[in-house]
């Protein structure tokens, strides 16, 4: 895939075997223990009513409690498949149970959750008994059930955006509540949530499972951010930290390498300047010109909102027999409260599969979701009607929504979000929007790209460029897995971060 750069073979292979480990593991586990689990939870008897379910992370037991006529699913994690477990999960309980109390998008009940000493974190939840999300509904036939869905280039328009408005409501929904600090929100006492710890992203999963990054480089667990300035520079320097620290399969050239590196480097410089979290709002006056914005940029400070790395139509479950109503939204283990500027851009699954999985290059997915992106606004206005938007005075998400997409600020938060994402994403629809055409590029093959901003970089960046090259390029030599020393780790990051 052209768009997407590649994790760690080796990572990759690690994390299917215990994934495999993992599903046995479950099969070999007897029900009389799930069920006897959760009666001491519930003081009575438990019996599972249907087939167990595996997903990516989690098994689920759908179960009938004694004397209720209400069925509930326990929720326990796969053993060994999420980095960061106990956050994770414990993060997720706190966000379904504000999010149920405090908005009204629909998502399961919340019954129990806590810590088990076998079963390591755990949630009871009500069981909405829905075999269908929306990605059945909007996706396209497919020969292969196996095969990730992709929206259906035969659906009706009118069809498209009666289902687009039901999840723009829950877009609506989702950006309502404000909180003053960017970071995971915690149920410090019963029913009082703070943002006291770290945001939990998708990314740092999968740059610890699929390139063995390792966690220490990561930030504090109690660390939260007061600007969304900080949490783009953290951002970048992750970027940075997957060049460094996969060790396999990274760079497939010197060329290759500096072309990652001139990138990142000039990516994380623009964070610290306070540029990118500015870039496609009015006050942009720095970036190249292009399709210039007219709309404010959300205070850096002090108004931050509940960003979902995993809401997407694959986890929001409808109702067959009802008109594809929506049921409820599940899965938010890496949903935290980010800058605003992530709620501003148009959803990046409008065609359900991911720009950097797509079939065909980056330029033909975004041809395609251009076509869809006029239903999805009309079907945000009209939501926005019905259940407001940002406040009386804010002007309307849909409208921002348009104008991410037109000055490339889409690209740019999702680049920021994504480590194997990046590098196509950079310089396809960023770096000339940031520093102007560049010179000679239609000759110019995609590993030589740095040779066109090298002369960007300071004194340092540059003197750092070619020991790093060669760090990659010896790495290249030998296939295997490094465990880094914590401290270790952290230093060779700060060896290469220059402010």
């Amino acid at each position: 895939m052209a768009a997407r750069q590649d994790s760690d073979h080796l990572a990759w292979d690690r994390n299917d075997d215990t994934y495999d480990a993992a599903i046995a593991h479950i099969r070999e586990t007897p029900v009389s223990k799930i069920t006897e689990f959760a009666g001491r939870i519930y003081g009575k008897r438990v019996s599972l009513v249907n087939k167990v379910m595996a997903g990516g992370f989690n098994v689920l037991y759908p179960l009938q409690v004694e004397g209720s006529s209400t069925n509930v699913v326990l929720r326990v994690p796969l053993p060994n498949l999420s980095a960061f477990l106990t956050e994770t999960k414990l993060g997720e309980a706190a966000i379904a149970t504000y999010l149920a109390e405090q908005t009204q998008l629909p998502v399961p009940a919340v019954y129990h959750h806590g810590i088990d000493p076998d079963f390591g974190p755990f949630m009871i939840l009500q069981d909405l008994q829905s075999q269908r999300d929306m990605s059945d509904v909007l996706g396209g036939p497919q020969e292969d059930p196996s095969e990730r869905p992709i929206l259906d280039r035969n659906i009706p328009a009118d069809r498209l955006k009666m289902m687009y408005l039901k999840v723009a409501r829950c877009v609506v929904q989702l950006a309502q509540p404000t909180f003053s600090r960017i970071g995971a929100l915690v149920e410090t006492r019963p029913n009082v949530y703070d943002v006291s710890e770290r945001p939990m992203t998708l990314n740092m999963n999968n740059m610890v499972q699929m390139s063995n990054i390792p966690r220490s480089v990561f930030p504090p667990k109690h660390k939260t951010y007061a600007t969304a300035d900080e949490w783009y520079v953290q951002l970048a320097e992750m970027q940075i930290a997957t060049l460094l620290f996969q060790h396999n399969d990274i760079v497939k050239s010197e060329d290759d390498c500096r072309t990652k590196y001139v990138a990142r480097q000039l990516f994380r410089r623009l964070a610290k300047q306070g540029r990118l979290s500015a870039f496609g709002f009015a006050e942009d006056t720095w970036s190249a010109p292009s399709q210039r914005a007219t709309l404010p940029m959300p205070s850096g400070t002090g108004s931050f909102r509940l960003w979902g790395e995993d809401f997407r139509p694959a986890n929001i479950l409808v109702d067959e027999e009802a008109n594809e109503k929506i049921l409820g939204v599940i899965d938010w283990e890496f949903a935290y409260v980010g800058p605003t500027q992530f709620a501003l851009d148009p959803p990046w699954w409008l065609l359900l599969e991911a720009p950097e999985k797509w079939e065909d290059d980056l330029e033909d997915w975004s041809g395609q979701y251009d076509e869809r992106l006029g239903t999805w606004l009309t079907a945000m206005g009209e939501a926005e009607d019905e259940l407001g938007g940002l406040g009386p005075e804010a002007p309307s998400l849909s409208a921002y929504m348009r104008e991410s997409w037109e000055t490339g600020r889409f690209w740019l938060n999702y680049a920021a979000r994504k480590s194997w994402a990046f590098d196509a994403i950079y310089w396809t629809y960023l770096d000339e929007r940031f520093f102007g055409e560049r010179t000679a590029k239609d000759d110019i093959l995609k590993e030589d790209l740095w040779k066109t901003r090298v002369h960007l970089l300071t004194h340092e960046e540059k003197q750092a460029m070619e020991p790093l090259v060669q760090i990659k390029m010896e790495e290249s030599k030998h296939r295997v897995l490094v465990e880094w020393d914590p401290a270790e780790a952290r230093q060779r990051l700060s060896s290469f971060l220059f402010d």
